[in-house]
């Protein structure tokens, strides 16, 4: 140091000094994030929450073990923490131990709350569920608990919030002045006050603790003050015995049923063969019969029809069957000439079919210039709608002139009928009832 120069010694100071706060960042920073991991871990263990230390008594501890997650309508909601063997006169073999978180252990209600010990999986492994109560009494309360006058208790700003601790007899056969977890109420204060009790024990519940204040003792039927030396609840147990034990028990019964069974099919057994074989010496003479009938069976001389056939029905066979193929010939041979028949038929129409197809073919095209003609004068008809009136007056009209030529002098000579004679109207006669009279007649 003694052979640098000012100035390099004073670059290694501030160097040293960078260093040195580097170290102490680094250094703040690793502390920081180990407690961060202590907190985090802490607070996912439960080790800030508040606990509520249960008990239950099993017959084994056959998969259970200390550290196992315990369970509430499917939550994780504890774990175990101890599990030891009870003394060799106690009911029970096993006693387990296990915590309850808040705000879990506030579903655990003094009736009906279990420790289920069920099963887990196939390999013999359980675990503890507890089950939700039935009379809205908490095993333990999280409410700050007083102690008032009933004179004091009826000052109280809100009645219904504050609950009754304790159940107050009425000292007879009357029901009680108050129930435990009652609301508190005028009337019951007042008759609380009447009976010449000086204090009662309240809990608000508007104002609810972190920690719990208050058990429950299902020995006195009270709530006791809670303390972290107070004893471990105590829930009823409801053990089924491990997969493992169930179905070995279940293998155990299928053995002895299939072995009785086995045993009745072997006698059954020996029964039928026994059976059979007595069956089988009765049945020594139909079977020699039966061979007997087989070998007259198969002779290849038809010794089946003979048996079955006698001599003269053998004969009238034979003659009705050659009658029968006389017949079938001439069936055949009218069938031949029919189809003969037929052929020349087919072959007629055939040729007519054909004749037919080359008129129509013939007279395709004189319909087809018909069809043309009226085509065009239907069309000459729809686009002239006075053709057929004006041809109309154009007859009538020729016809006039017809008739007036006829009656003229000049040309009077041309219009003669067939037989040589003008073509005059012919007047008609007069009638036959009067007589046609001339100009000099006197009758006249």
């Amino acid at each position: 140091m003694q052979d640098l120069t000012p100035q390099l010694r004073t670059r290694l100071g501030r160097v040293e000094r960078a260093v040195g706060v580097f170290v102490l960042l680094a250094t703040l920073l690793l502390l920081a994030g180990f407690c961060y991991y202590i907190y985090h871990t802490a607070k996912r263990k439960g080790w800030f929450d508040t606990k509520v230390t249960y008990y239950t008594l099993t017959y084994s501890a056959a998969g259970l073990k200390v550290g196992d997650p315990v369970k509430l309508m499917g939550f994780d909601v504890g774990e175990i923490t101890r599990i030891e063997g009870q003394p060799p006169d106690d009911l029970f073999n096993v006693y387990v131990e296990f915590e309850i978180k808040a705000p879990y252990f506030g579903y655990l209600w003094t009736e009906g709350s279990r420790a289920r010990v069920t099963a887990a999986d196939f390999l013999g492994n359980r675990f503890i569920e507890v089950t939700k109560g039935s009379n809205y009494r908490p095993t333990h309360l999280v409410w700050e608990v007083r102690q008032y006058a009933p004179a004091e208790a009826l000052r109280l700003s809100n009645l219904r919030t504050n609950l009754f601790l304790d159940e107050i007899p009425s000292g007879d056969t009357n029901p009680p002045l108050a129930m435990v977890l009652q609301p508190l109420s005028q009337d019951a204060l007042e008759a609380i006050a009447a009976a010449g009790i000086e204090t009662v024990r309240v809990a608000d519940r508007s104002t609810p603790r972190k920690q719990v204040t208050a058990a429950w003792n299902f020995r006195t039927g009270t709530y006791e003050a809670y303390t972290p030396h107070s004893e471990p609840y105590w829930l009823p147990p409801e053990e089924s015995a491990a997969l493992t034990e169930r179905l070995q028990t279940v293998v155990e019964q299928a053995e002895r049923v299939l072995t009785n069974q086995l045993v009745g099919l072997l006698a059954s057994t020996t029964l039928v063969t026994s059976n059979a074989s007595e069956l089988l010496v009765r049945a020594q003479p139909l079977l020699t019969n039966l061979a007997a009938i087989a070998t007259h069976l198969s002779d290849p001389a038809g010794s089946l029809g003979q048996w079955l056939i006698p001599a003269d029905l053998r004969g009238q066979l034979q003659l009705t069957l050659t009658n029968a193929n006389t017949a079938l010939t001439d069936v055949s041979l009218a069938l031949t000439n029919t189809s003969a028949t037929m052929t020349n038929a087919n072959a007629i129409l055939l040729a007519a079919n054909t004749n037919l197809a080359s008129l129509v073919a013939q007279l395709s095209p004189p319909l087809d210039q018909l069809s043309l003609i009226v085509s065009n004068l239907n069309t000459q008809v729809q686009a002239n709608t006075n053709f057929l009136a004006e041809l109309s007056s154009l007859v009538r009209t020729t016809d006039e002139l017809l008739s007036g030529l006829k009656r003229h002098w000049l040309l009077r000579g041309a219009f003669k009928d067939s037989a040589g004679q003008p073509s005059t109207p012919a007047k008609p006669p007069p009638p036959a009832r009067w007589p046609s009279l001339g100009p000099t007649d006197r009758r006249w």
